[in-house]
This record gives structure tokens, sequence and C-alpha cells, in this order.
């Protein structure tokens, strides 16, 4: 607006309309008009796009190797090892929902303060059953953020690692799946995560047959003797510094324990034979991972003949060898 003469006057505008604007700036204006309206268009696609996928999620989770010896349901580390679970909300009646799945989406709908509604879901991928890597988390872990997701992510990352270390009883495995990396963990406390460097090699001897986790703890004893317990304390300790400062040369000598992997042996005759294998052809140590049956050698060097000396002490002739890295990002939520 224009001021004259003490009066304010309009400018361009008349009876509250817009100035009439005509030739090559009203072509220009038609043209800005026509883009608005595609760029409009592309936004309500997407955001119909993004609705229609939020009914199918797929969740990324790596297996895991825990105790590393003498850590006993409180060490773990997450491996470039996945399976991919896929929850998919399902309008009107729906499969029903049992076993482990049930278990963690009653507690999760608890947790989260969330309506219940139907769902179904498959998973996918390369973490074995039963052979102590974690398998059971990826199914818990993947269905929490795949329900997570879904619900608009009332939970956090913590929180959804307590419901999973809840239903698992123990926290050594959800810790890693859920972060990555090394990670030292008590359930109800905040997680200590350590980068991995991917030079240090995890050579993985997977027998031809499945341990449940019920049945390896059912071996473990009540009481130790104290000796026993200070000396593998003391390895556990040895180990969490090693992977903390990445000093892993302080792994050698440290993954002895005596609260579990001796009492588990009789279930894996050929336990011993394989890491003392597996040390001779140049693994810094070697391990029961989790429950079993998998025995774990670590390396920074020749990880390829760490793991074949460990599948030839075995004699187990169903037995195969995976070497790999660890992986330091934890669970993924991925949109299908």
């Amino acid at each position: 607006m224009e001021k004259r003469d003490g009066k304010i006057e309009r400018a361009q505008v008349v009876a509250g309309r817009k100035p009439r604007i005509q030739g090559a700036d009203a072509r220009s204006v038609k043209l800005q008009n026509r883009m608005k309206s595609a760029r409009a268009l592309d936004r309500r696609r997407c955001t119909a796009r993004l609705r229609g996928s939020m009914n199918d999620i797929t969740v990324r989770v790596p297996g895991t190797t825990a105790n590393l010896g003498p850590g006993f349901d409180c060490l773990g580390v997450a491996l470039q090892i996945y399976n991919h679970v896929t929850v998919s909300k399902v309008e009107g009646r729906a499969p029903k929902v049992d076993g482990m799945a049930a278990a963690a989406s009653d507690l999760f709908f608890k947790a989260a303060s969330a309506t219940p509604f139907a769902f179904e879901w498959k998973i996918v991928g390369d973490v074995p059953q039963s052979r102590g890597m974690g398998s059971s988390v990826t199914v818990r872990l993947g269905l929490l953020h795949g329900l997570n997701e879904l619900v608009g992510r009332p939970l956090g990352a913590e929180q959804l690692f307590e419901v999973c270390a809840q239903l698992e009883g123990h926290p050594d495995n959800a810790a890693p799946a859920a972060f990555g990396g090394f990670t030292v963990a008590k359930s109800g406390t905040p997680v200590v995560r350590a980068e991995v460097d991917p030079a240090l090699k995890f050579a993985l001897l997977i027998p031809d047959f499945e341990i449940s986790t019920p049945e390896a703890r059912a071996v473990l004893p009540e009481t130790l003797d104290r000796r026993v317990a200070v000396s593998s304390c003391v390895n556990a300790c040895r180990v969490t510094a090693a992977f903390l400062t990445q000093q892993y040369e302080l792994l050698r000598g440290s993954f002895t324990d005596g609260l579990h992997q001796p009492h588990r042996e009789p279930l894996i005759p050929f336990l011993s034979k394989v890491i003392a294998a597996g040390e001779r052809a140049g693994a810094l140590g070697g391990y029961l991972s989790g429950s079993g049956s998998t025995i774990c050698c670590v390396a920074l060097d020749r990880p390829e003949a760490v793991a074949a000396a460990m599948q030839a002490a075995s004699g187990n002739a169903g037995a195969r060898t995976v070497i790999t890295s660890a992986d330091n990002e934890g669970v993924r939520v991925l949109r299908s």
C-alpha cells in the first residue's frame, strides 16, 4: 500500500480483487500454478504409497554369538549373519498367532499401551535354529520392531530391547542384536557397547544337530567351586577389556571358563578338540557360542585355516563352517 497526502490508498487491488496480469507475466503465473499442482499431486501420491507400505514391515536382525566363554548371560557380539522378519497388518480375521510370536505380541501391546490388532508374520534368513546364534532373538526382536512401526513407534530402541530381554530371560543375545557390536548387558541397566574392528574374524563351526536352550541350562550345576568362579570372573574381565579397547591379543587364554562350558561339553563332545585345533591354526581362542551347538573361534589372521582345522577336528560330517565379521549396526527396520 502507498500513503499519499496522509491518505492510505490500495495499490493494484480494487474491491478485494487481485490485479489482472496479462501477456508474458500471465503465462509465467499459469506455468507456476501448474508446477505447484503437480508437486501437490506427487506429495499426495507419495503419502498414499507410504500409508500402503505401512501395512507390511520387514526387519533385519543380526545373529549373535554370546557368552564368549566366561561372560555367561551378559557378553555378546552381533554377527553379519541375518534373519529378515516381515510383519503384516491384516484387516479382518487372521490366522491365529501362537507360541513365541503370541508371547512377543502380547507383551509388546501391553508395554506400548496399544490396541492389539490382527497380524501375520514370516521369517527368512541365514541364522540357524537352536545352534547358539540367537535365532530366538531374531524372531522376538524382529516382531517387536515390526509391530512398533505399525503402531507409530510408541517404544524406543532401549524399551524394545528390555521387552526382548524379558521374553528371552537373559539379555546376552538381545543386546548385540538390538545395538550391534560388542555388548555388556544387565537387564534394567544401560547396555555398554563397543564397535568391533572388521579385522577380527569369527570362524563358526555349525554342527548338524540342535541344542535347545532349556536342555543346555538343565545340565548346569546349582553351585560352583570358589576358585573356578574367581578364575572365570577374571577371564570375563579380560574379554571385556579386550573388546572395549580393541586390544584383541588380550583374548588369548581368556575364553576359558568354569561356569557353563565344562558342564555342556557332554552335549558337544568335540568342543575342546575343535577349540584346540582352531588355536593351533592361528586363532586367538575359541568358545561355545551361546548354549551351542555352534563353536566359535576368533582370529586376526588366517581365518580360513582356522575354520578348516575346526571342521577337521570335529569329526562331524554334516558340520559346516562360516567366516564372518561383527555387525556394528544392530537391528534395522526395512519397509517392504
